[in-house]
């Protein structure tokens, strides 16, 4: 027994051990889940992935589907029939008494019909060519849609990573702020064992941590919503966590191009190549209706087996057969007072897509004059941001000698954190403002860089 004990004693530590190797590995394994995206990496995957663009490329397929679906137009409509029925004796009514003078013919009581019939347009007013046409520019829509939703998902991605990418950051400077706070306030607390302050300056120095540690709470939470919303965009599933490339340089800013750059960029962006489609649209539609004008020409033909031969009276109880081939030619002579109305409403849809483009060409105009100012602004405030840096970290280096010679109070103490905290935070939001303005404005000029 003294043994046995022993022995199974010596086991529990090898056991032990090889839960413990167990653990680490699972949480190696998971830390390995976390999946770190670049911000061109989180552009691709979006571009690849995203549902909305998914969309947009089904939506050109359906397209190219309507263009099949027009050019079918031109084929041949060919219709097998087929009929059986029993029918009555012939009876007919001879004489001035109604229903009483009667001759009755005896009939063949089963007829057979089988028959083939098919008819191809000639020409139906142009009409065909014009559906095709219109399906076509159609597609093209699709296919610029389908880009704009490209670059607007981009641009959202942008948006979001350089949010987090902000938050993160200030999350560093709550960190390093919590950190001063809580060395201070253990400076404070000296200070007043030895009655050199009062009990509210410690009272405020824990207000003042307890300030930071809820800001920090706060984006911390916040920098998690945005990183579950960037999750949505680039698909990335859900039981995978992912964090930004906060390693790489995201200084985009060479100088910026003239306005005017911009804007012939802009006149070809995918607005402008939309509005300019769905006025060639109108074009082609006025052209459609007009169409109702003209004759149309079909050929056509029709073969069948009949039986009985009902051509004859009384009918002959034969099998016969029957065809025809030829050309058939119709004009809708209401047309021509029919049709003035659509052909007035093509045009003044015409008209209202000319005032369309125009509208959008000057609402592109304002937007890019607005985004390109505002990006000049933003690198003009680097060297206002920078210096205001330096002046708040050499104001908070004599407020806080001051403060440990008891020489101010705590009240200027905090103000003088919260100067310095405000100017690392405006440093780094200026530069990250200037990346997502500049993609802005590459958004809006149509030149969005290629993931």
């Amino acid at each position: 027994m003294f043994l046995t004990k022993t022995n199974s004693k010596e086991d529990c530590f090898p056991r032990s051990l090889l839960i413990l190797l167990m653990v680490l590995v699972f949480n190696s394994l998971h830390a390995q889940e976390v999946h770190t995206v670049s911000l061109q990496e989180a552009m691709k995957l979006a571009k690849e992935n995203n549902k909305k663009v998914l969309k947009s490329q089904l939506e050109i397929t359906l397209a190219e589907q309507n263009i099949k679906e027009r050019k079918e137009l031109r084929l041949p409509d060919v219709q097998l029939n087929g009929m059986y029925s029993r029918i009555t004796n012939i009876t007919e009514f001879k004489g001035s008494g109604f229903l009483k003078d009667k001759e009755v013919t005896p009939a063949i009581p089963e007829i057979y019909e089988v028959n083939s019939t098919f008819k191809m347009p000639i020409y139906v007013g142009n009409k065909i060519n014009n559906a095709i046409k219109i399906a076509n520019q159609e597609n093209e829509i699709a296919k610029i849609k389908s880009e704009k939703t490209e670059n607007d998902i981009e641009l959202e991605v942008v948006a979001n990573y350089l949010a987090i990418y902000k938050m993160m950051e200030l999350q560093k400077i709550f960190e390093e702020n919590i950190k001063e706070e809580k060395s201070r306030l253990k400076e404070v607390q000296s200070l007043q064992k030895h009655g050199t302050v009062t009990k509210n300056e410690v009272i405020r120095a824990e207000l003042q941590l307890s300030d930071r540690e809820l800001n920090a709470l706060t984006n911390s939470k916040n920098i998690k919503i945005a990183l579950h919303d960037l999750k949505t965009l680039i698909q990335i599933p859900e039981n995978e966590e992912i964090a930004i490339d906060t390693t790489t340089s995201l200084d985009e800013m060479n100088g910026v191009d003239p306005y005017d750059f911009y804007l012939s960029k802009a006149m070809q962006n995918e607005e402008m190549r939309i509005a300019s489609q769905e006025l060639n649209i109108s074009k082609t539609e006025l052209q459609l209706v007009k169409g109702n004008y003209l004759p149309s020409v079909n050929f056509f033909g029709n073969y069948g087996f009949y039986y009985p031969n009902y051509k004859f009276f009384p009918p002959n109880p034969y099998l016969y057969t029957l065809g025809q081939v030829g050309i058939e030619a119709r004009f809708d002579l209401s047309a021509l007072y029919k049709n003035k109305t659509k052909v007035a409403k093509a045009s003044t849809k015409i008209d209202m897509q000319k005032m369309q483009t125009e509208i959008i060409k000057e609402e592109i105009q304002d937007q890019l004059y607005k985004e390109h100012t505002q990006y000049e602004e933003i690198l003009e405030k680097f060297v206002v941001v920078d210096k205001a840096l330096d002046l708040a970290e050499e104001n908070y280096r004599i407020v806080k000698l001051k403060y440990l010679n008891q020489l101010v109070l705590i009240t200027e103490m905090v103000d003088a954190d919260n100067a310095l905290l405000q100017a690392k935070y405006n440093k780094i939001s200026t530069r990250l403002d200037a990346v997502l303005k500049h993609y802005e404005m590459m958004h809006t000029a149509g030149i969005m860089p290629q993931s």
